[in-house]
This record gives structure tokens, sequence and C-alpha cells, in this order.
């Protein structure tokens, strides 16, 4: 075979199992969530945010 030549009983060994792909598709609503989220904390958004940089600080430094 030269070069750009191909087997045909290859190809058509490919397009058989490109077929069964797809049923293996994502479906990316599948898990998909309706309800609510609450955090109760005493710590204010200053707060939160001090602690924030000082993980960041802390990962740069490493």
């Amino acid at each position: 075979m030269g070069f750009g030549s191909y087997d045909e009983s290859e190809q058509q060994h490919q397009s058989r199992e490109s077929d069964g792909d797809e049923d293996a598709a994502v479906n990316v609503h599948e898990n998909d969530y309706d309800g609510s989220v609450t955090v109760e904390s005493d710590a204010s958004t200053d707060d939160l945010l001090g602690q924030l940089q000082e993980i960041k600080e802390s990962s740069d430094e490493e």
C-alpha cells in the first residue's frame, strides 16, 4: 500500500466501533440539584477574606 491508501476492511471495522459510542454520551443534567444551601457563621466577610488571603500567602510560600 502506498501513502494515503487504506484497507477497506479496516475502515469498516472503525465505523462499527464508532457506532457504539452514541450510547456512551455524557448526560450533563443527570445529577442536577434543585435544592438550597445555607451557611451559618459568626465570621464577618472581612474575617473570611482575611483567612483566604492567609491561605493564599501560605500556599505561595510553599
